[in-house]
């Protein structure tokens, strides 16, 4: 799989409507931000020193872990800097793109899908499920950067049995490892309160005190856990929900109001800085 190795492009956006997939090693130690996609993503870690934060949780990493990652899900990794080389292969599959890859009974989503009890974001897949899964991303590496005859084809098949053999490992009890949760706790509960309360009245102070703690030690900690403030999070939660709600056809004047904004003007500021487009041009499908 060395040959395939890519240079590491920092976009978190895709330009295909189906999939894409990367092979990335580099002795890179560019901080990358806590950030969310549109698509499901599955990473599979080979190797260097890095923990990975998802909505909270902190995960240490072995070579061959899967992390399977929701589009309403905030993550990014941590990476150590010890002189190791950073090795992964990055998965992205559009959301439409996979429910139709789905069929009756087989609903090639349903690893990700967070509501069922049995979810986790991590998968330590045994040693004969580990060999399997590396051999089918590496052939769906190759094919899909192939220029012979049938390369496009024979990448759709290999990506609809690699999900298949995802959500089959992701079944099994013994591969749903949860790895030790290095987050701090607080932040991990501060993280959930955030998802639950981001239309409400919320800053730096009023958690703070909503959880018996300093607000500076509160800034630390989740600045040391998450990689940016309280602030940010929350308008990148906010702005993120008011996105979905855009697309889905509510009017901007209620997103605002019910993402916990209260003034448009500042709503409209926020959501173009981060999006390059305003409310309403996102609500009429622009962009």
């Amino acid at each position: 799989m060395r040959e395939r190795a890519q240079r590491f492009d920092p976009r978190q956006h895709m330009h295909s409507h189906t999939f894409e997939i990367f092979h990335y090693r580099e002795p890179r130690r560019d901080e990358v931000q806590v950030h969310h996609h549109d698509f499901y993503e599955v990473y599979c870690f080979l190797g260097g020193e890095v923990e990975y934060w998802v909505e909270g949780h902190t995960y240490r990493l072995r070579s061959g872990d899967l992390l399977l990652i929701h589009p309403m899900e905030f993550h990014r990794p941590v990476i150590k800097n010890d002189g190791s080389v950073y090795e992964r292969i990055v998965l992205w599959i559009d959301r439409e793109y996979l429910e139709q890859l789905s069929e009756e009974g087989v609903d090639l989503t349903r690893c990700f899908d967070a509501q069922l009890p049995t979810h986790t974001n991590l998968l330590r897949p045994s040693s004969a499920q580990r060999q399997t899964l590396l051999a089918r991303l590496s052939e769906l590496v190759r094919e899909s950067y192939s220029t012979e005859y049938g390369a496009a084809a024979c990448a759709r098949g290999l990506l609809l049995q690699l999900m298949a053999e995802i959500n089959r490992v992701a079944l099994q009890a013994d591969a749903r490892r949860q790895a030790k949760d290095n987050a701090s706790p607080l932040v991990t509960r501060v993280v959930a309160y955030i998802g639950d309360h981001y239309s409400e009245p919320l800053s730096l102070e009023t958690l703070a005190a909503r959880f018996y703690v300093s607000k500076y030690h509160l800034s630390h900690e989740f600045s040391r856990t998450v990689g940016t403030s309280v602030y940010r999070y929350l308008l990148l939660k906010r702005l993120f929900v008011a996105r979905q709600q855009l697309l889905s056809g509510m009017p901007a004047g209620e997103v605002c109001n019910s993402c916990g904004f209260g003034d448009y003007t500042v709503f409209y500021r926020a959501f173009k800085a981060e999006y390059g487009i305003s409310p309403r041009a996102c609500a009429a499908g622009e962009g």
